[in-house]
């Protein structure tokens, strides 16, 4: 296969096919004589960004022939999304925009293509950054938790990962510059790690989905999205600061990018530091800092058969964290120290992508690569690096599109990588290892007028093999002296199929069957011993078998000028489900926890209701509810099951005059029901609310906009464990009260 796309690749220069204009007019749908400037025009698939001028006209030339989908989007009126098919050397695509501060149809992207979200039968959601900002998230995974279905495993205020449906850690693929991104998510307390510094939001796809994404999207994926390129022809430069009164916290970032017909390049700095956190009690949690620095560039370019876009990121991030509880009895530093002398993590990552299109004369090819270096780095006190492992990863992802009759899509691909693990600290707790990878996968889409069907077939190999690493396997007389070396080879054969059908009003329904698949990672296959700040001894099983999942999801959604009201219903089987059982035995004091397999179930609803009366454009009030359902086949419950979450925000927004584009004030209560379900090594805990609040302003003229906005979260300092939390176990409460001041001007 790979030797069909090197002679695809030499093959370009003898393919050809001649150059398309895009242009047209911009007007409001209220009065045609109104024509709308700044509206921002985006192909995102060819790199490409545009405004409308004061006429409402704009123009793009020198586009490839094929079907895209085009976004124009402008703050205050309804996004327009459309798939053209750019299939003549002149297409003229007249606008007409609706007043409306709700901006619910968006372009979303599933594997390498771009859709809009009505057209396409999986499940996604996304959220932008700066209503991340707006609400006042500590950082990306706490900017993603209030959505339905989606909650966050914590340990503290910084350390966190994203939880989809009751799933996490590798469960979950998280996806960075279109390529699958690994940090050693496989401890409890190893975080996302991720920044929200230059991006331009998140997306969300629930449920399985390793027909384009591969191994550990079982449960889901989270995409991050680069921010967009600079309009044609123009050089953007911004600059924002976040602070937070909790934590004495700062955020800090600066960016510059700019784009000609043919090039686009960018440049961000970022960081952020944040003391500790207090809870609800005002009660200083000794340790809970962190903070980081941020690095970003991006370099691109358009041939007539060629779009490129190059992208590195460099971070370095460090986490305080708790031991023991004797910890908690230091005698504290400065309120607002950031030094971390205590036991801590630093992280630090380096990421280098190339993501590539290649228009063929009847298809195209997108060939994406990248390398990433992940070095985490655990300090447990000494003034000494107790734990340092480093993480390679090589990583491909090649995808031949063609269009058949024009409503059909037809998908060939591979996905590969190659993965080095290496400890190069004294104390190990999984071992040296080198993971491979390799997948071949079809997918097709029909596009019809009012139907979308979707679906198609993987199979993935995976290769593992582990080394004799430290002190890991050295004591004979231990309970894990099973854990030897060994070499894996796993196969697996996963498919979907997926139908979305609309009308040109009011229905959209949805219904998607699919199945995921993974390995047991390096700590499920070979644990050996205690790792601080979990209390258990941990056994890992070179027996495990792969764990495979199907999911059935239904939704349906019904719009109307007055609201949008949407439930999904899903029902997820695992069979080999892998999961960390207690013994009744103990070692050196600490009990006994091995790696099990057993099937389970996961099953849960998301019910929304989206208010926004047509007549009062300024309303708008959501409210969405979600409950997950895990367990055993032998009846056990599954650990970290987040508790049902009811979530409604109630917003208004205005435009006063032509510098003020939008003022909004939002009020939100989220209330978490009574978690009764615990896992086995889990405690119960009790319901509880939080009352939020926020305000935003945006201010433009010709050339600069200001956007500013103060949130207000845990308003009344609730003292509260969430089920999620690992800090319950010490008996710590979450964070309390939380005032957040953002500032963003663009020039």
């Amino acid at each position: 296969m790979k030797e069909l796309y090197l002679y695809i690749l030499l093959s370009l220069s003898i393919s050809g096919s001649s150059q398309v204009t895009l242009k047209g007019t911009i007007q409001s749908d209220s009065n045609s004589n109104v024509k709308l400037d700044k509206v921002s025009i985006l192909i995102s698939e060819l790199n490409i960004v545009t405004q409308s001028n004061e006429q409402g006209y704009y123009k793009l030339i020198d586009l490839p022939k094929g079907l895209f989908t085009i976004q124009y989007k402008l703050l205050g009126y309804k996004t327009q999304v459309y798939t053209i098919n750019l299939n003549d050397t002149l297409v003229q695509k007249n606008i007409s925009f609706k007043s409306s501060f709700v901006q619910h149809s968006e372009v979303v992207v599933y594997g390498t293509n771009d859709s809009d979200n009505n057209k396409t039968a999986n499940t996604i959601s996304q959220i932008d950054v700066q209503e991340m900002r707006t609400n006042g998230a500590l950082n990306l995974s706490d900017g993603i938790a209030k959505m339905p279905g989606v909650s966050q495993l914590t340990t503290g205020a910084g350390i966190s990962k994203p939880v989809i449906r009751g799933l996490f850690g590798n469960r979950i693929q998280t996806v960075l510059y279109g390529l699958r991104f690994d940090n050693q998510q496989w401890q409890d307390e190893h975080g996302l790690g991720l920044s929200d510094v230059g991006i331009d939001r998140v997306e969300i796809i629930k449920g399985a989905a390793s027909l384009l994404y591969g191994s550990e999207a079982m449960g889901g994926v989270i995409n991050i999205i680069e921010e967009k390129n600079a309009p044609v022809n123009t050089i953007k430069a911004d600059f924002s600061t976040r602070f937070f009164t909790n934590t004495y916290g700062n955020g800090t970032d600066v960016g510059v990018k700019g784009a000609t017909g043919k090039i686009n390049w960018r440049i961000r700095l970022g960081e952020d530091s944040h003391a500790d956190y207090s809870g609800g009690n005002n009660t200083r949690v000794l340790n809970s800092r962190f903070g980081g620095y941020y690095a970003k560039a991006g370099f691109g370019f358009n041939t007539k058969h060629w779009v490129c876009q190059n992208n590195y990121m460099f971070t370095k991030s460090s986490f305080g964290f708790l031991m023991d509880t004797v910890q908690l009895k230091d005698t504290p530093d400065d309120r607002i120290s950031r030094s971390f002398d205590r036991p801590h993590h630093t992280v630090y990552l380096n990421v280098f992508s190339s993501q590539n299109t290649f228009f063929l004369k009847k298809s195209k090819l997108k060939v994406n690569l990248g390398v990433q270096n992940n070095n985490r780095q655990e300090q447990e006190g000494g003034n000494k690096i107790s734990l340092n492992m480093l993480l390679n990863s090589y990583i491909t992802n090649i995808v031949w599109t063609k269009l058949l009759k024009e409503k059909v899509e037809l998908n060939i691909g591979t996905q590969d990588f190659y993965q080095t693990n290496a400890n190069l600290g004294s104390r190990t707790i999984i071992p040296d290892a080198k993971v491979m990878e390799s997948s071949a996968f079809t997918y097709v889409k029909a596009n019809f007028s009012h139907v979308v069907v979707e679906g198609g077939l993987r199979y993935d190999y995976r290769y593992i093999q582990t080394y004799k690493t430290g002190d890991l396997n050295t004591d004979p007389t231990g309970p894990g002296f099973k854990i030897t070396p060994f070499v894996k080879n796993y196969n697996a054969l996963n498919g979907s199929l997926g139908i979305s059908w609309f009308d040109s009003r009011y229905f959209i329904m949805k219904a998607n069957l699919s199945t995921g698949y993974r390995s047991g990672n390096l700590a499920e296959l070979s644990s050996n011993g205690l790792h601080e700040g979990t209390y258990r001894f941990e056994i890992g099983n070179t027996d495990l078998k792969i764990e495979q999942n199907m999911c059935s999801d239904l939704s349906a959604t019904f719009k109307t000028p007055l609201l949008n009201l949407s439930a999904s219903v899903y029902y997820n089987q695992f069979l080999n489900y892998i999961y960390l059982g207690p013994s009744n035995t103990e070692y050196i004091g600490f009990q006994i926890f091995n790696y099990m397999q057993q099937n389970a179930t996961i099953k849960g609803v998301e019910l929304i209701s989206d208010i926004h009366p047509e007549k009062i454009g300024y309303l708008n009030w959501v409210t969405s509810y979600s409950y997950v359902d895990g367990r055993l086949d032998d009846g056990h419950y599954l650990p970290f099951i987040q508790a049902p979450k009811l979530n409604s925000d109630l917003k208004l927004s205005f435009k006063n005059s032509k510098k003020i584009n939008e003022f909004s004030i939002k009020l939100g209560v989220t209330y978490l029901f009574y978690q009764d379900r615990p896992g086995d090594f889990e405690t119960s805990t009790p319901d509880y609310y939080l009352i939020n609040t926020s305000a935003s302003i945006t201010i433009k003229n010709a050339k600069n906009m200001i956007q500013l906005s103060i949130s207000g979260n845990n308003l009344l300092n609730k003292t509260y464990y969430d089920h999620l939390s690992r800090f319950k176990y010490y008996g710590i409460y979450n964070i309390g009260r939380n005032i957040s001041l953002n500032f963003k001007i663009i020039i």
